[in-house]
């Protein structure tokens, strides 16, 4: 396990507390479904490898009544049959534009998200993307620690 490099609630209190009034911001004038959040935000994590992020957010979707099975099969969304087409949608952009270097947000996965959601849905849903791999990247960067579960504790 990696040391945490620095504490950015404590080095930089502003822009800590900017991100956090744009993320409450963003999601509650976003108009989307909490389900669609929480899998943009397990699935981006996922793919940036953030532990900090993907302990946070499947303990936020358990908590909000989603299920194991649907939780847990994120990382594997493209075998797993427990996903909508419009979550699928979703699923295919998040991983197209947190791999924007590799994927350039190709026409068919953009195509794919809009069959399902309209202008403004595949704008929020974006700014979402834009936000967890914002924090996704503050996270891996100064190592931040996730909690360690009671029950887990050796």
């Amino acid at each position: 396990m990696q040391q945490q490099r620095l504490d950015i609630t404590k080095a930089a209190p502003e822009a800590f507390q900017a991100m956090l009034s744009f993320d409450s911001k963003v999601i509650k004038e976003s108009g989307l479904a909490s389900r669609l959040i929480h899998l943009i935000k397990l699935r981006a994590s996922i793919i940036n490898g953030c532990a900090y992020c993907v302990d946070m957010h499947t303990k936020e979707s358990l908590k909000d009544g989603l299920s194991v099975q649907w939780v847990s099969l994120v990382s594997v969304w493209r075998e797993a049959a427990v996903f909508t087409e419009a979550e699928r949608a979703v699923l295919g952009w998040v991983d197209a534009v947190t791999l924007l270097p590799e994927t350039g947000a190709p026409d068919d996965a953009y195509e794919a998200v809009r069959a399902h959601f309209s202008e403004a849905e595949v704008a929020e849903i974006t700014v979402v993307i834009g936000l967890i791999n914002v924090w996704n990247r503050i996270a891996v960067s100064f190592r931040s620690q996730h909690p360690i579960d009671v029950a887990d504790a050796a």
